[in-house]
């Protein structure tokens, strides 16, 4: 394989040209001809400012190639050219494709079916990095956001990419490898996590993101488990320095419109996508008429992610339905239960084909998570069978349990 550039482009086929893009870019590296906007590939620093303001997505794109297109090129354009990816063909690449492949094939099994993207969600970019030649990403922060006493040991980490361009939307994974070998001497296996940061970052127009990690120590009968991904993160000090290799996924996508009712279901670590979906529309939609609802569960109060954070985000943002399965003097509650108890409003959600459904978090949650639904559309005259091929073959419904 020839060395390869990281080039950054418009998409022509999604650009209203506007020209926000322009105005933001501080290194005029973007210009408008009548027909194209275009980035100078000589000018462009990957500062990210021009991400966010962008109306559409289209200028959220990003390729490998071996010599960058020229303004010329680009202007002649009326879609992009196809991604020459950055991935050698061999061995272990192929492997790692495969392993990535298999993770997400598992962790979408639950949707009934292959999933589809949002109509509305912007076009993500995939594979940019790979094991053979990761993003390397310098730790700003770990802290743990589950209380001091909770037995779950849940981490908020934030990366610094400083000035390598890492494009990833709400619902995108990233691949770590911890370093060192197992027993037998072979490279640990890649381990995916959500990024739970918005596309323009933990803190807009930095160039950070950051994961939702929780620390996996059980006790099993030979002795006690401690997982190596886990924990190898959980340790990270600040100027710590990780790789990563992504982005991943295609489908667990937010819609980028306004008019979107979004359903989210989650427990525990689960909540990553949907802490950067609804950073993103808190940034850039706070007044949206589409309604987020948001069902997120828990052993108890200490042990919820993002506790105190979600407490304050305003109740004309999002509906938060917080639920509790081992809460002291309560009897336990799961988030089928509190389905159930929103049947009316959720019945009413689904018969909207603006309504998106994601369900997110451990491997077995989504069964409860059907039952309850389809208790729930029976009892309101709705079909949910049909409903669910409907949703999942629009793009409207998203499950990823692990």
């Amino acid at each position: 394989m020839p060395d390869l550039v990281r080039q950054h482009l418009i998409d022509p086929e999604i650009c209203i040209r506007c020209e926000t893009c322009a105005e933001m870019c501080t290194r005029d590296a973007i210009s408008y001809d009548g027909v194209n906007v275009v980035v100078d590939f000589n000018k462009c620093t990957y500062s990210m400012d021009c991400i966010a303001p962008c109306p559409t997505g289209a200028i959220d794109n990003w390729v490998m190639v071996e010599k960058p297109y020229s303004l010329e090129q680009q202007f002649d354009w009326d879609e992009l050219p196809a991604d020459v990816g950055a991935e050698p063909a061999d061995d272990e690449a192929e492997a790692m494709e495969d392993e990535v492949s298999k993770m997400l094939e598992v962790a979408h099994a639950g949707a009934g079916g292959a999933s589809r993207r949002p109509v509305t969600s912007s076009q993500p970019r995939v594979n940019l990095y790979t094991r053979a030649s990761p993003v390397v990403a310098e730790v700003q922060g770990n802290y743990r956001i589950t209380d001091a006493d909770a037995e779950s040991d849940v981490r908020h980490i934030i990366l610094d990419l400083g000035g390598n361009a890492l494009p990833v939307l709400e619902g995108q994974s990233l691949g770590v490898v911890p370093p060192g070998a197992d027993g037998q001497g072979r490279k640990h296996h890649m381990r995916l996590y959500s990024v739970c940061s918005p596309r323009d970052g933990e803190r807009p127009n930095h160039n950070n993101i950051a994961f939702t990690v929780k620390r996996v120590v059980e006790q099993r009968d030979d002795g006690v488990f401690r997982g190596i991904a886990s924990n190898y993160m959980c340790d990270l000090s600040r100027g710590d320095r990780i790789e990563l290799t992504g982005p991943y996924g295609n489908t667990f996508l937010m819609p980028d419109n306004p008019e979107a009712n979004i359903i989210m279901v989650c427990t525990g670590t689960g909540s990553a996508p949907f802490r950067a979906m609804t950073e993103r529309r808190r940034r850039t939609m706070p007044n949206a008429p589409g309604k987020l609802l948001l069902f997120f569960g828990a052993r108890t109060p200490g042990e919820l992610p993002y506790f105190g954070p979600l407490m304050k985000l305003p109740d004309s943002l999002i509906q938060r339905e917080l639920v509790f399965s081992r809460e002291p003097g309560r009897p336990k509650e799961y988030v089928q239960d509190r389905i159930h108890k929103c049947s009316d409003q959720v019945a009413a959600l689904l018969e909207s084909g603006q309504t998106h459904i994601y369900v997110c978090g451990l491997k077995g949650m989504e069964e409860g998570v059907e039952t309850a639904l389809e208790e729930v559309c029976s009892g309101h005259g709705l079909d949910w069978r049909a409903l669910r091929n409907v949703m999942r073959d629009e793009g409207r419904l998203h499950v990823e349990t692990y």
